[in-house]
């Protein structure tokens, strides 16, 4: 199972090997899709995990323990396609190719599970009709 999570790391968090934790005692594999840490500062991951319930559980709890706060990412990506003019913008800047352009019928198509929340798609719609809301917030 995948699960997505934004973690905010206290300063004191931010020089512990917490990520290898997460992988050595819990068995799960990690995959950082976006980070912004400063050592001695907050830091703060959107990080999605796979493993089974059990050891996310698990490697949660751990975090918790470790005074990082966490968040469940739970994200929508929004394009008001009714007022899309397809004209691949978009895709042009999606670096996960969560968003892609069929040729044939020229327009856009988008999965989901391959967005990161990386927000250039939303920067790069010259009509600004592409939204990305998710509880947490990786801004800052």
């Amino acid at each position: 199972m995948k699960e997505r999570y934004i973690l905010n790391f206290p300063p004191e968090s931010t020089n512990k090997p917490i990520t290898y934790q997460l992988i050595k005692k819990f068995g799960l594999r990690v995959n950082i899709l976006r980070a912004q840490i400063t050592p001695g500062k907050e830091g703060r991951l959107l990080l999605e995990v796979d493993a089974n319930e059990d050891a996310i559980k698990k490697g949660m709890q751990y975090l918790k323990e470790e005074d990082v706060l966490i968040s469940p990412l739970k994200k929508k990506i929004t394009i008001e396609v009714e007022k899309c003019v397809n004209c691949g913008m978009c895709t042009g800047v999606c670096i996960s190719g969560a968003l892609a352009i069929d040729r044939k019928e020229w327009s856009i198509n988008l999965d989901v599970s391959k967005c990161v929340a990386c927000e250039l798609c939303i920067r790069a719609c010259p009509l600004r009709l592409i939204r990305l809301d998710f509880l947490g917030n990786m801004k800052g």
